[in-house]
């Protein structure tokens, strides 16, 4: 009985080392110096329109009652 235990524990540990090393060894990419161009390309910045975030940040604001919240927790209750 604790044989099989054991043996179940040890194959959990082994799928869940391989599930690790995968899962680490799929994020990684290294780019190329041809490649940064297009990943510095303004397009890609959440912020390139400053009109744009101050309308909608607005919006939010009257919607929600809330001001802010870009990358910081908490409700618009001011109870952060």
């Amino acid at each position: 009985m604790h044989a099989m235990k054991r043996r179940r524990m040890e194959r959990t540990a082994l799928w869940a080392g391989l599930l690790l090393l995968g899962m680490t060894g799929a994020g990684c990419q290294a780019v190329k110096p041809w490649q940064r161009g297009q990943l510095a390309d303004p397009l890609i910045k959440p912020d390139r329109d400053p009109l744009g975030l101050a309308l909608a940040e607005h919006v939010f604001f009257s919607r929600e009652a809330a001001m802010g919240g870009r990358g910081v927790g908490g409700g618009g209750c001011g109870c952060n």
